[in-house]
C-alpha cells in the first residue's frame, strides 16, 4: 500500500464537474492499493497518517499531528502510484485488481474515520480532478 500526503489549507476532488469531496485544513491523501494489501496494510497506513506529526505547534516546529489540530481528510484512490516506468509506457502489474482496491480503499476510508471528524473522498475508478491548496508545500510519500 502506497500513500502521497500533501499538507493542504484547502482542497476539493470533481466528478463531472461536480464536487463530491471538499476540506479545509488538512491532508490530501493519494492512496494506491498494490497486490498482496491487506485490510492489516489499512490500519497501520491509517494510524501512521493521522499521526503523522507534519503541522507546526506554537514554537514553529513540525510536531503536531492531523488529530492534533482538528485536521480534515480527503482521500483519492490512485492506482497510478504503482507505476512501473522502466520503459516510456507505465505498466501497472503490481496495482491491486480493481475489485479488491476498491474493497481496500472503502475499509481505509472507514478506518481514517474512526480518528478523523471529517473524512471526505473521491469515487473509486472516476476520472477525477483534483484542486488543492498545498500547504508549505509538505510533501510525504509512505509505503507499507
Amino acid at each position: 500500500m502506497k500513500a502521497v500526503i500533501q499538507r493542504v489549507t484547502s482542497a476539493s476532488v470533481s466528478v463531472d464537474s461536480e464536487i463530491v469531496g471538499q476540506i479545509g485544513k488538512g491532508y490530501v491523501v493519494l492512496l494506491g492499493v498494490g497486490k498482496g494489501d491487506t485490510k492489516e496494510h489499512c490500519e497501520k497506513l491509517a494510524d501512521k497518517i493521522t499521526n503523522l506529526r507534519i503541522f507546526e505547534d506554537e514554537n514553529g516546529k513540525i510536531n503536531l499531528s492531523l488529530k492534533d489540530v482538528g485536521g480534515e481528510m480527503l482521500i483519492i484512490s490512485q492506482f497510478t502510484l504503482y507505476a512501473d516506468c522502466k520503459k516510456r509506457r507505465p505498466g501497472f502489474i503490481d496495482a491491486a485488481p480493481p475489485d479488491i482496491a476498491n474493497e481496500l480503499y472503502e475499509y481505509f476510508k472507514e478506518v481514517c474515520k474512526n480518528s478523523i471528524e471529517r473524512v471526505e473522498c473521491g469515487v473509486f475508478g472516476a476520472h477525477m480532478n483534483v484542486k488543492l491548496e498545498n500547504d508549505g508545500p509538505f510533501t510525504v510519500c509512505l509505503d507499507i
